[in-house]
């Protein structure tokens, strides 16, 4: 191990050994870290060794080492910047993974000496030059080429590129990654070559001007390029973009252009000093326009100030604490942007620059209005949103009688301050968005126009109404909103989410008001004004106490009206006639027992497109008045008193197949299972994915999770299929809940960064264990969550939140972290303008505001947890947690209620991707099904598992997609289960040998076998297809109109012909046959369990005689849900559009007479040494069948099931 000094530096390792580990144990400040060669950035082949070394070691030591002049880092495959000789490598190596979420130094060192980690942190020896990051290639060839004016080189076949401006000249076979020579092109020459024929000389300007002599094979080609080249050498450069390119310095050859107007060096690591460096850009007479952003300056170069014919200067997001007074030299600037600095002051010179008429000073750290604001008399907007002012005197404004536009976003505004009664006349626009207000009061700005104060606390507002245009304020806890004099020009006003009781009557005669949000209040009723308003369109009044509309007298211009969550009974009578404009309407989650008389067919008048009508009380005698409305596209009626639905009367919509819901499926697991949903609303493609582990890690445990991609589909799934990896080996590394779920994100985000994947994901994932200290006793739920996806916990009926949702409107701890990090915060409230969530996997350009650092909490599961429900953002946007626990709490079957909440959100609004999962809990010694004290109970002969075939364990390595016949707004997994899937080594007769003493899965008993197959029930969704099908050739549905349009009523009925169904245990193995009891061995029994193409769940079951299902904890809980207090509760209806009837209709016709078939693939496979055995006891049953008595046969005909939409 060669040393160098005290700092333990170890040069040229091209793998790391067992010694070199050893060396690490040691301490934990020692580590190592890679370092790549320069063309490493495009080869596979990456000439990569590594180095170990200290915290302490300097940049200047590795770099002597490598015999280089220089060490270069990259972040995240991005920019390339030079390291100082004092920095030291390691230690930005552990500041950066202790910056991600990375806590316990060991493990610190061990993902620093992961390889893996060179996708977000890497070092080079040389700096990359990569040729994705030039112009575009105009054109490009391989020729002879021969350096210089004399003839002392040779030709040689090189690679020729005329790229932008440029000449890049490399080798042939290595292009990528050889070196390359860039000659400039602007202002040299292109001139013809005599002595040899097709010859172009390529010269570049300057006093040191290089020489390339191209030949070319055809004349054609030589025209080609000599045309093209003399346009690029003649031209003119105005404006120069050299953003992102890693550059210290300006090129050398830029200089010589002289005609450069604007020149753009954001995202560069520029230096001071230098030939091309910041203090040489005075050479350039003639520019004025200079874009610094993000170059890590520290301070203003003096020698900038110099550039007189400057109108524009960008240096925002520098780390500049302070300006220099000669700044004011600048006289013809017009735009100065400082954002993202560290700012208190400005000095007294600015006011020289009397043309200055937009000046940003965002995100900066000024705690008051710089005086020096006043002088500048052209500049009429004050953008100083994401400061430190806790109090402004509008006295200040007065004073600048020039300003119109006020930015004050992302303040610590408490109040404001009048320091005379004089009005204002000049400030027409003003941001309060994001601060602490309590009152307002904006009466003295006369000519006020707009005003935005959303996310506040105030509780009083006060107007002026001569000028309001619009008026924004939005989620704050206001009671009294004063306007005087009525606003006659106010066309928009969004106060929802307050505690307003009515609606202001200043708003109800406003005469040219549009749009009118008063959602998420406390009215109780609408006046009528208000709806004959003549020029309102939109009307916003859901969640709040309406108890009714009034009469109509007269036509409404309404065009969009959302009624939603109110207490509304009944809709005025004449109401369709009246609101002839009407296109939305969404009266979901009232009281509603019937829906307004309309003129049928021709007659009639509407233009109603979408109807939400989910969540009422009507009946079938609405159907006639739905057939009055020709336009209709989207229609929501679940979760209603409807018996029929004669779909066929409109002839507009087409009704989708729906997957149909099994209750008793849900119940094939002792501890938990879970239901998944999952629609694509209305866009083209699922970005959302969920991954459920009913039996994760060989044992009584389960994992589930979601990841919503927001708009990119490849996130979710890789996360889906390595998230339980991942986790799989954290947890064998820390027994610590929070340290290996936090490492299971930061770990699945390095992974992300390998997969090439710079975008990011939501993610939550819940981990139910035995707890660490009782590994017999109770479970515990561990969940980790980033981004907006969530999961709550139904405890006793009421919801219990486990997530924390990590954005910059419902954080405010998290968004003080990304303004004092100097992220820049849009106007929409989205950090850089990418994304409002603040935690996220992935997002590495975003580093470090974007964190992959999840929220981690562990709660003990007790008898009286019933349900876990995880879901994506806009499923919580349009449902509260109390209606999703409240609405799918006495369902039974898991996938009924993920389908339910999910249809839920898209009745109340919901156009995105939604998904939902929902997994009932029956944790509690009394849900142990065990034979007591190693008795034998009686069973039921023949009876096998009614749980589906389990799909393979992502941690089995197994990446699996699998196809669904779904609908075409809608994706749904069916329900997981933790039974066994061993296949049984007894044969067709295994009734006949002495059953094994029969365990639930709270108390396994140790395997015994080693054919045994591991549990195994990983389900995940299905989002193959952008329309939720994977065949093309998919018949249609007879009798039901399918014309293309758009598809949204749920009308799916599955009906099983009996008096009952006979009660199926799901103690049994799937695909084997059960053990029969000792005293009804005599005649065979089994069933074949399949999934036909519409989901449904098919029983075919011959027998001998009627088996009486025995009353065990395990079987009595088929029509109704084992509680935990040990109570069964009956099986109720999960939707009241999926119902089991009690008789097939007695004419079968259309759809009706279609009969379930097997299909090729469901047969009955039986090993070959006990085919024949099989075959003599299928003939005897067969002959034993036949002599059954006609009632016995008939009370034993296998039940035909029909699965139909009406």
């Amino acid at each position: 191990m060669k040393r160098n000094g005290s700092r333990n530096c170890l040069n040229r390792r091209s793998r790391f050994g067992s010694h070199e580990r050893d060396w690490l144990k040691e301490d934990v400040g020692r580590g190592c870290v890679y370092i790549y060669g320069a063309d490493s950035a495009t080869s596979m082949s990456s000439n990569v060794h590594l180095v170990l070394c200290t915290v302490d070691t300097l940049a200047s030591e590795i770099r002597d080492e490598e015999g280089r002049e220089n060490l270069y880092l990259q972040l995240h495959g991005d920019l390339v910047r030079r390291l100082e000789p004092a920095e030291k490598p390691l230690q930005i190596v552990y500041e950066y993974l202790a910056g991600l979420g990375f806590e316990d130094l060991v493990r610190i060192q061990e993902e620093a000496a992961n390889s893996d980690l060179s996708c977000m942190i890497r070092f080079y020896n040389e700096k990359p030059c990569q040729v994705e990051q030039l112009d575009r290639t105009l054109l490009s060839g391989v020729y002879n080429v021969r350096k210089g004016k004399t003839q002392l080189h040779k030709w040689a076949e090189r690679l020729v590129i005329l790229c932008g401006t440029c000449l890049i000249v490399s080798s042939a076979k290595d292009c990528h990654t050889g070196k390359m020579h860039i000659l400039p092109l602007v202002g040299g020459k292109v001139e013809e070559v005599k002595r040899r024929q097709h010859s172009l000389a390529f010269s570049s300007a300057g006093a040191q001007a290089q020489t390339y002599h191209v030949c070319f094979e055809t004349l054609s080609e030589y025209q080609r390029w000599h045309r093209q080249a003399s346009m690029v050498v003649s031209q003119r450069l105005s404006t120069v973009d050299l953003s992102c390119y890693s550059l210290e310095e300006v090129p050398e050859h830029l200089f010589y252009s002289q005609d450069i107007t604007y020149l753009n060096l954001r995202h560069n690591f520029m230096r001071l000093d230098g030939s091309g460096g910041l203090d040489s850009l005075c050479r350039f007479s003639q520019l004025k326009g200079l874009n610094l952003s993000h170059n890590m300056l520290g301070e203003l170069p003096i020698l900038l100030c110099e550039i007189s014919t400057l109108t524009e200067l960008n240096i925002s997001c520098n780390g500049l604490h302070h300006l220099p007074s000669q700044i004011g030299n600048l006289f013809n600037l017009q735009t100065l942007c400082l954002d993202g600095n560290f700012l208190t002051s400005l000095p007294e010179e600015l006011g020289n620059l009397q043309q200055l008429c937009s000046f940003r000073l965002s995100f900066n750290n000024f705690s008051e209005v710089p005086v020096v604001c006043g002088k500048l008399t052209a500049l009429d907007k004050l953008a100083m949103a994401g400061n430190q002012l806790e109090t402004l005197n509008l006295g200040v404004l007065n004073r600048m009688s020039h300003i119109r536009y006020v930015d004050l976003r992302l303040n610590h505004l408490r109040r404001l301050s009048v320091d005379s009664l004089e009005g204002n006349k000049s400030v027409t626009h003003m941001d309060l968005r994001d601060n602490q207000l309590t009152d307002l009061d904006l009466s003295f700005l006369g000519c006020l126009e707009q005003l935005h104060c959303e996310r506040n606390q105030l509780r009083e507002l006060t107007l002026s109404g001569f000028s309001l245009r619009a008026l924004y304020a939005s989620t704050n806890c206001l009671m009294t909103v004063n306007v005087y004099p009525v606003p006659s020009l106010l066309t928009c006003l969004e106060i929802s989410r307050n505690q307003l009781l009515c609606i202001p009557d200043w708003a109800c005669e406003a005469k040219k008001l549009e749009v009118l949000d008063m959602s998420y209040n406390l009215l109780t009723e609408l006046p009528s004004r208000t709806l004959s308003n003549l020029s309102l369109r939109k009307l916003m009044v859901g969640h709040n106490h309406v108890q009714s509309l009034p009469p109509l007298l007269e036509h409404i211009p309404l065009e969009v009206l959302d009624l939603q969550h109110n207490l509304i009974t009944k809709l005025p009578e004449m109401f369709f006639f009246k609101a002839l404009n009407l296109r939305y309407l969404n009266v979901s989650a009232n009281s509603l027992e019937s829906l307004p008389s309309v003129c049928p067919g021709e007659e009639s008048l509407s233009v109603l497109q979408l109807l939400y009508l989910t969540n009422n009380n009507l009946t079938d005698l609405c159907i006639p008045d739905l057939v009055g409305h020709p336009n209709l596209r989207v229609l929501h009626l679940a979760i209603n008193q409807l018996q029929t639905f004669p779909a066929s009367h409109i002839s507009t919509l087409k009704i989708d197949a729906k997957p149909s819901l099994t209750a008793d499926s849900a119940l094939s697991s002792t501890l938990w299972n879970h239901g998944l949903a999952e629609m694509a609303g209305q866009r083209n493609k699922l970005c959302v994915s969920a991954l459920a582990l009913g039996s994760f890690a060989d044992s009584v445990e389960a994992m589930y999770g979601m990841f919503d991609g927001d708009k990119n589909e490849e996130l979710p799934r890789l996360l889906q299929c390595t998230m339980a990896d991942v986790l799989l080996e954290e947890v064998q590394q820390s027994n610590i809940d929070s340290v290996f779920m936090s490492n299971t994100f930061l770990v699945s985000h390095r992974k992300l960064g390998m997969a090439g994947q710079k975008l990011g994901s939501s993610a939550v994932l819940c981990y139910i264990r035995h707890d660490a200290t009782d590994l017999t006793g109770s479970f515990t739920l561990t969940l980790a969550n980033v981004g907006t996806c969530q999961a709550i916990l139904c405890r006793s009926g009421k919801p219990l939140l486990l997530s924390k949702v990590f954005s910059l409107e419902q954080y405010p701890e998290e968004a003080r972290r990304v303004k004092e990090q100097k992220a820049i915060i849009t106007e929409d409230n989205k950090v850089n303008g990418v994304t409002c969530c603040t935690r996220m996997l992935g997002c590495t350009y975003l580093h470090p505001w974007i964190l992959p650092k999840p929220h981690v909490y562990s709660i003990p599961l007790t008898v009286e947890d019933e349900m876990l429900l995880l879901g994506n953002k806009a499923l919580w946007e349009h449902l509260s947690y109390t209606e999703a626990v409240t609405a799918v709490r006495h369902l039974h079957d898991p996938l009924a209620a993920a389908k339910k909440v999910c249809t839920l959100a898209q009745s109340y609004g919901c156009q995105d991707n939604v998904g939902a999962m929902v997994v009932c809990l029956n944790i509690g010694e009394d849900s142990c099904t065990c034979e007591v004290h190693g008795l034998t109970l009686p069973g039921p002969g023949g009876i096998i598992s009614t749980a589906k075939a389990a799909t393979p364990s992502s941690s089995s390595g197994i990446a699996s997609e699998f196809s669904s016949e779904l609908s075409a707004s809608e994706v749904s997994s069916e329900v997981g289960s933790t039974a066994s899937d061993e296949h049984s080594g007894t044969g067709l007769d295994a009734g006949l040998v002495p059953r094994p003493e029969r365990r639930c899965s709270l108390h396994p008993v140790p395997p015994f076998s080693i054919f045994q197959r591991q549990p195994s029930c990983a389900t995940f969704s299905s989002n193959q297809s952008d329309n939720g099908l994977d065949s093309d050739d998919e018949q249609p549905v007879e009798g039901v109109m399918t014309n293309g349009s758009k598809v949204e009523v749920e009308v799916d009925i599955h009906c099983c012909q009996g008096k009952s169904l006979e009660p199926v245990p799901p103690g049994a193995e799937e695909g084997s046959p059960a053990a029969s009891s000792e005293d009804d061995s005599g005649g065979l029994f089994f069933r074949i369990w399949r999934q036909n193409s519409m989901n449904s769940n098919i029983l075919l079951a011959g027998t001998k005689e009627t088996c009486e299902l025995q009353k065990s904890p395990s079987t009595c809980c088929l029509y109704g849900k084992k509680l935990s207090n040990g109570s069964i509760v009956p099986l109720e209806e999960s939707l009241n559009l999926i119902e089991v009837a009690t008789e097939v209709p007695k004419k079968k016709t259309g759809y009706f007479a279609a009969p379930t078939q097997l299909e090729p693939e469901d047969r009955f496979v039986v090993p070959p040494d006990l085919q024949e055995e099989v075959k003599e006891q299928i003939k005897q049953h067969h002959e034993s069948g036949a002599k059954q008595e006609p009632s016995k046969k008939a009370a034993m005909a296998p039940p035909d099931e029909f699965d139909t939409a009406l």
